[in-house]
């Protein structure tokens, strides 16, 4: 003997009713958001000041094609990668020409301790306006670009390079001694602070990153990058940057 299921079924207006009391409890915590959290906390997918990425041109036409909206996005944090004398600084610096352009204050962290100004001069960069840091550790470096990434007044930040981030502990240390994972850790924390601040502010912030080889890899690539597996994680974009050939005028190279 099977026994019916019986199932109720609500009207038209018992349903508009719940919709309505599910839209009025939405709203009120939507609003109650965005007392505790600030104005944009949470917003629908479909809002237009959520949809739209502006973008800020790399100063390659055919670059800016391949990237879909016509250059680097602006509040987020992008990587060029790649291994010596690749055009990795040439790059950045072209974006922050083109960026000063448009009127942005631009800064260049150099922990590497090499930026050529003349070089930087010659390809677009006012040099008079760059903001520019030398810091001796990795730790003051990444204070001072949450510092002003925090103003809301920089458009484009550049940290050149990540290699170069050096932890506190090992400049205070002796040659040769080990710290293992002091620079992912860095990497890591730093990347979790900075995140939102870089959204916030929509402050697009590239790190420069050298390759380096890993040992004994038998199959795909032996390639890595410094400052472990954070940063790939968090970039928008990662843009590997190396010669491919030598354009040739006849003879001469």
């Amino acid at each position: 003997m099977t026994k019916n299921n019986l199932k109720v079924v609500k009207s038209t207006k018992d349903q508009d009713l719940e919709k309505k009391e599910k839209n009025k409890a939405l709203d009120a915590a939507i609003s109650q958001i965005t007392d505790n959290f600030g104005k944009g906390s949470v917003m629908k997918l479909g809002q237009q000041t959520a949809m739209d990425i502006e973008s800020i041109s790399t100063g390659s036409l055919s670059l800016d094609l391949a990237l879909g909206i016509g250059g680097l996005p602006k509040g987020r944090v992008i990587e060029i990668y790649g291994p010596e004398a690749s055009g990795k600084t040439t790059l950045a610096l072209q974006v922050v020409a083109e960026a000063q352009k448009t009127g942005g204050i631009c800064g260049f962290i150099d922990a590497e301790h090499a930026l050529d100004p003349v070089y930087a001069k010659k390809l677009g960069v006012d040099t008079e306006e760059l903001l520019i840091s030398q810091p001796d550790t990795g730790e003051q470096a990444l204070e001072i670009a949450d510092t002003l990434i925090k103003s809301g007044s920089v458009s484009v930040l550049v940290i050149d390079s990540v290699a170069a981030l050096t932890p506190r502990a090992e400049i205070e240390g002796e040659m040769g001694d080990h710290h293992v994972g002091l620079q992912s850790r860095l990497m890591s924390q730093a990347l979790r602070k900075l995140t939102s601040s870089i959204s916030r502010t929509n402050t697009m912030v590239i790190f420069i990153n050298q390759i380096r080889m890993k040992i004994g890899v038998m199959f795909g690539s032996p390639e890595t990058t410094s400052g472990g597996n954070a940063l790939k994680f968090y970039s928008s974009v990662r843009m590997d940057i190396r010669r491919i050939g030598a354009i040739k005028d006849k003879e001469q190279i």
